[in-house]
């Protein structure tokens, strides 16, 4: 677009007003001023405030409670069959199903831990000595039922009850039958068989002729399986050494 002399003249032009916002900048700075204080303000505060961690801190719950050993103590007690069990048979039934586990070499509270970490620790702490039956009989159903034991416990007390009064006269059966094979191998003199060599071998589980490698190879597992600090019984681990050292005398 080109100069247009026409359009030329020397008057003065009028002259433009500026206009700016200033005094709703103040405002606005002002407010922002306000809000950094109070957010200073709560800062101070929260700082002023105890830790949460060490005033609120409550130890964690125990797996079992003594109040729920007792509670399925009394239950176990009240129900049919229960004073033809004993505490020491309900010891062995304990033992026996140690044994027979997946995971022999542990004791009870061993294996309930290698389930669910500190439930065997929190029964056995529930447990307390002295040691009666009722306690025994609950001992004896985790031994039985594992993790499941407490849903036995509470919803079928009659159950856990008759399950232990047969695995009880099982135990007693084998027992007998066992007792009688040592009584035939203390009367079997027969071929020049010494009737002791022939129950130190039952012990270790060898039958007659046994080599000297598979003594040792049976004295070594059995004495792993039976030694009291991974859950056996003195008695077994006695009987086991005795066994070993007059074959190998």
């Amino acid at each position: 677009m080109g100069f247009d002399p026409r359009r030329w003249s020397a008057e003065p032009r009028p002259q433009q007003r500026v206009t700016s916002n200033v005094d709703a900048l103040l405002q606005e700075n002002e407010a922002l001023r306000s809000e950094v204080r109070q957010l200073r303000r709560q800062l101070e505060h929260l700082r002023q405030r105890p830790e949460p961690s060490r005033h609120h801190w409550r130890p964690p719950q125990a797996l079992v409670s003594s109040a729920q050993v007792e509670r399925w103590g009394a239950a176990l007690a009240e129900q049919k069959g229960w004073a033809v069990l004993r505490q020491s048979g309900l010891e062995e039934l304990i033992e026996q199903l140690n044994r027979s586990s997946f995971l022999p070499q542990l004791n009870l509270q061993q294996r309930l831990d290698h389930l669910v970490p500190g439930l065997g620790r929190d029964l056995y702490a529930a447990t307390a000595s002295p040691l009666n039956k009722k306690r025994c009989a609950v001992l004896a159903a985790f031994a039985l039922y594992g993790v499941s034991a407490i849903e036995w416990l509470d919803d079928d007390p009659q159950r856990v009850v008759l399950e232990m009064r047969q695995r009880q006269r099982t135990s007693n059966r084998r027992t007998r039958t066992d007792q009688r094979r040592t009584d035939r191998q203390h009367q079997s003199t027969d071929q020049g068989r010494d009737p002791r060599r022939v129950v130190a071998l039952s012990v270790l589980g060898l039958e007659w002729g046994a080599s000297k490698q598979a003594i040792k190879q049976a004295h070594r597992r059995l004495v792993k399986q039976h030694h009291p600090d991974v859950g056996g019984t003195a008695e077994a681990f006695r009987r086991v050494n005795d066994a070993y050292q007059f074959l190998v005398a």
